[in-house]
């Protein structure tokens, strides 16, 4: 018996199929875009075909995200915090410190040994810090996103921002672009402010860390410039990211799927 999550975000859809003993069985990262109907449908699809399995044979679906009702299927709706902080306990069960950079908000909850959320804060007024902030800032810079978490090798200024809003932040970085500023500096004074943003984030739901292990989970945490300023404005030797941080949230609604499952057989 198989048990779908669908993680509905504003820049990713992502699905995860497990089975009865939780192993991942399919997972599909796609873009949500306009029409997160047919994202939903195609995310599905994929997982099915990936685990080669019909349909007919999941028990048990779960959604999230800010999309998760638009999932006409689904056995259920849970909010994205209590899937990540589900799927990160799976993935690495040490976790106490939860950060969570998504596509236009950020979160950090706080666990407990069990993996329950204790307290939790967002940042979800604007998108300053998230992936559509860094997509932004890679275009001003006129690189591709995913060569954005290498552009600060070797860079050695204490350039910050001093602006984190994103129509100030892409002004700004234009400014120094044409000031002759090099791009791996740019990209380290935009990795330092996110880390600044976000180590404030984490202050409100732990004043102290110490002791604590820290994981990252969303699109952002392949960035391993920005993972690498959060670790050293937290003053961690590192942070911990699971091999897939774009499908946490997903695994969590699947594996609700499968306890909500078991539940209602009990």
């Amino acid at each position: 018996m198989f048990f779908l999550g669908i993680d509905i975000g504003s820049l990713s859809c992502d699905a995860v199929i497990i089975d009865e003993e939780k192993n991942i069985l399919s997972s599909s990262v796609i873009p949500t875009g306009a029409k997160n109907i047919e994202s939903i449908a195609q995310a599905k699809k994929n997982v099915l075909d990936a685990a080669g399995i019909m349909e007919k044979d999941i028990r048990f679906i779960i959604s999230t995200g800010y999309g998760r009702t638009r999932v006409k299927e689904r056995d259920g709706a849970v909010t994205e915090i209590t899937c990540h902080a589900k799927g990160i306990k799976h993935m690495i069960p040490e976790t106490r410190i939860l950060i969570d950079i998504g596509g236009q908000d950020s979160k950090a909850l706080c666990l407990d040994a069990k993996g329950n959320v204790v307290d939790f804060a967002m940042n979800d007024k604007c998108a300053a810090g998230t992936g559509r902030f860094l997509e932004a800032m890679a275009r001003a810079l006129e690189v591709d996103i995913n060569q954005l978490g290498d552009l600060d090798k070797d860079a050695t200024s204490d350039l910050v921002l001093s602006s984190m809003c994103t129509v100030f932040a892409e002004s700004e970085v234009v400014s120094l672009i044409a000031d002759g500023t090099e791009q791996k500096e740019i990209a380290k004074g935009l990795n330092r402010a996110i880390a600044a943003r976000t180590t404030s984030l984490v202050k409100r739901v732990a004043k102290n860390i110490e002791g604590l292990t820290v994981s990252m989970s969303g699109g952002v945490a392949r960035n391993k410039g920005v993972v690498k300023a959060i670790a050293e404005s937290m003053k961690l030797e590192r942070i911990n990211t699971p091999e897939s941080p774009d499908i946490v949230g997903a695994l969590g609604a699947a594996i609700i799927a499968f306890e909500k499952w078991k539940a209602q057989k009990s």
